[in-house]
């Protein structure tokens, strides 16, 4: 279970197993992600350093290795990800399970900046 914080940060509670924290971004976000047989440009849903969910109607099947694209504020990230979880016309779940260091400097960076938004006013 996690709960929704001003800003779109989610905090997890005992129920929630993940690693990182997770992010909702403030304003529509995509990958281009590619698997052996798929190519697409998907909405994020939610994401964190060590994954993110992506809406798609035919996920590709668990254990599927695909290759992501990001293009953020802080420039493109580039990373590989495992499939762990799909929901049939939502979307998947993916772990991120291989990043260049410069890509992983850059998505911390940026979620950083996800977690403290500037202040209105």
């Amino acid at each position: 279970m996690r709960v929704s914080l001003p800003g779109g940060f989610l905090v997890a509670t005992t129920n929630d197993l993940r690693r990182y924290p997770r992010f909702n971004p403030p304003q529509p976000t995509f990958s281009a992600w590619q698997s052996a047989n798929q190519r697409y440009v998907s909405r994020v849903g939610n994401l964190g350093l060590g994954g993110l969910f992506i809406r798609t109607p035919e996920p590709p099947p668990l254990g599927t290795l695909i290759q992501l694209l990001l293009d953020t504020s802080e420039g493109e990230i580039r990373a590989r990800a495992e499939v762990k979880s799909t929901r049939r016309k939502e979307g998947m779940g993916v772990k991120i399970v291989a990043m260049q260091q410069d890509d992983r400097a850059r998505f911390a960076r940026w979620l950083k900046r996800l977690s403290h938004p500037p202040n209105p006013g």
